[in-house]
């Protein structure tokens, strides 16, 4: 019991630089909600890592700036959402990183998310991708992997 225990302590992330404490969770690439892509044409349709930077931040500052889905992030940890975000999309891509962020349901507990705030969000994400020049094929599958999300992430 005492080495479970010692284990999970290992497993749990501490705040990176400029990022607010969290509570210790177990740190898994599970975690990120999906499974993976099968070899690298998913990766180089999003332009590798840097294509999922550029994404992910395109992303994140369209929807903090989105009058629909704004008040969301006011308040929350920008720092650890941009983080996060590029491990998910770079795990789910078969990237070669690690998801060090908290499961789907911990993740947006109590932030009250309905359906149309999801919807704008991908929305906002299908901008970002053809913002990068990713494909409508390549765009409509990963879409299909973050869709089984959904039940996790809208609360309400």
């Amino acid at each position: 019991m005492l080495l479970l225990a010692l284990f999970l302590l290992i497993q749990t992330a501490p705040a990176p630089t400029g990022e607010d404490p969290v509570a210790p969770y177990a740190v898994s690439d599970t975690n990120a909600g999906g499974s993976r892509f099968k070899g690298v044409a998913m990766l180089e349709a999003f332009h590798g890592v840097a294509g999922i930077d550029r994404i992910v931040d395109d992303l994140v500052t369209t929807s903090q700036g989105d009058p629909r889905i704004g008040d969301i992030f006011k308040g929350q940890d920008m720092i650890r959402l941009r983080r996060t975000l590029k491990e998910q999309f770079c795990v789910l891509l078969n990237g070669s990183c690690h998801y060090t962020g908290r499961d789907m349901a911990t993740a947006h507990k109590n932030l009250g998310i309905q359906a149309k705030d999801m919807n704008a969000l991908v929305e906002n994400l299908q901008a970002a991708m053809r913002h990068e020049g990713v494909t409508f094929p390549a765009q409509n599958a990963f879409l299909a992997k973050l869709a089984v999300m959904k039940p996790n992430v809208v609360t309400r």
